[in-house]
């Protein structure tokens, strides 16, 4: 992965972006695509998108959602502890003892998620999974009042960012889901743009918001920019640890290419087109099944307007929703090539009607 596109992604990972509060994602993420797309607006949801060739046809977009889980404060006490409540859908299991960060409008306050010690635990509470009202973020502070000068009611809090790099080019950080979607869209622009063939389609790349809280950001995007053909592009689980029976889930490894979706939320003509462009190019794929709609962009996307040939790409991950997501650096560059060299397989004679 070439330099400016490396830090570019972890510049991404480390901005907070939990649901609805995905502004510092969205300023990185248009300053980068700024240097490559004709122009780059930000709708009234702030779904960002980026614009190559805006008078080409047909519309091409791209979707990959900027917003990660998160929390947000709910209450002060007198002690001046803070309470929260999730933004998207925590394990609360692995919540406890972790280091945050409350983003403030006067900047960051670390914190740290406690709970009771295991010491002070009945045998029954060390067997239940803890409720949330159970937990509490602690700013180390004197009291409430103390605590209500730094922090307000429904200040947004992340993880505190942990990017590196393992072995054999993988990397863990919190918010691979779904920064590595947003990368991967943004960086499918840079290659069009750069591509010695000029593309005939017109290519919106857009970063989302609010996928984690309802896909709320591709419905308005996918309306606004009215495309022929919609690609998502989120992460999947990746199978290639203990514990996965893939008699059930089907079989997905870290550095196996980009997983293409086949089922009922995907055009078929999409689909095999996806696919013959990573024959021809010989890019490295694999293939999951999936029989109805999905949890992803790509459900809203295919149901705008009339409809949308839709088509879903994911990066493997492993440990999604856990502040350890792990990526093969290569799937992004991958799942970033196999889109851009999509678009420039179409113009305005291609038809998506099966």
């Amino acid at each position: 992965m070439r330099a400016a596109s490396k830090q570019f992604l972890v510049d991404l990972l480390n901005a907070p972006g939990p649901s609805g509060y995905e502004g510092p994602v969205r300023a990185v993420w248009t300053a980068a695509v700024g240097q490559y797309a004709d122009q780059v607006d930000v709708d009234v949801h702030g779904n960002a998108i980026g614009v190559y060739n805006s008078s080409g046809n047909p519309r091409i977009m791209f979707a990959g959602h900027m917003d990660e889980l998160g929390f947000q404060v709910i209450y002060i006490d007198d002690r001046g502890y803070l309470y929260f409540d999730n933004v998207g859908g925590f394990d609360m299991q692995i919540v406890p003892g972790r280091k945050v960060h409350i983003h403030t409008a006067k900047g960051t306050v670390l914190g740290v998620l406690g709970k009771k010690p295991i010491h002070l635990m009945a045998p029954a509470e060390r067997r239940k999974t803890p409720e949330k009202h159970d937990l509490w973020i602690d700013i180390g502070v004197a009291d409430g009042k103390e605590a209500k000068k730094l922090v307000a009611i429904g200040d947004p809090v992340t993880y505190e960012p942990n990017y590196e790099e393992l072995r054999n080019g993988l990397a863990v950080s919190r918010g691979f889901d779904n920064k590595a979607g947003a990368w991967v869209v943004a960086e499918a622009l840079r290659w069009v743009s750069r591509a010695k063939k000029k593309c005939k389609a017109s290519v919106y790349s857009v970063a989302t918001v609010q996928e984690e809280v309802g896909l709320r950001g591709a419905k308005t995007s996918t309306y606004g920019v009215d495309p022929l053909v919609g690609i998502a592009v989120d992460v999947t689980w990746a199978m290639d640890h203990p514990s996965v029976d893939k008699r059930q889930v089907g079989e997905c490894k870290l550095g196996g290419g980009p997983v293409i979706t086949r089922g009922a939320n995907v055009n078929p003509l999409v689909f095999e087109r996806l696919l013959q462009v990573e024959k021809r190019k010989k890019i490295p794929h694999q293939i999951q099944a999936e029989p109805g709609g999905t949890g992803t962009d790509a459900n809203a996307i295919q149901l705008s307007r009339a409809g949308v040939a839709t088509g879903l790409l994911s990066v493997p991950q492993r440990y999604m929703h856990t502040p350890v997501e792990i990526v093969a650096l290569e799937d992004l560059e991958h799942t970033a090539k196999l889109l851009a060299e999509f678009a420039l397989t179409i113009d305005d004679k291609t038809s998506f009607i099966p």
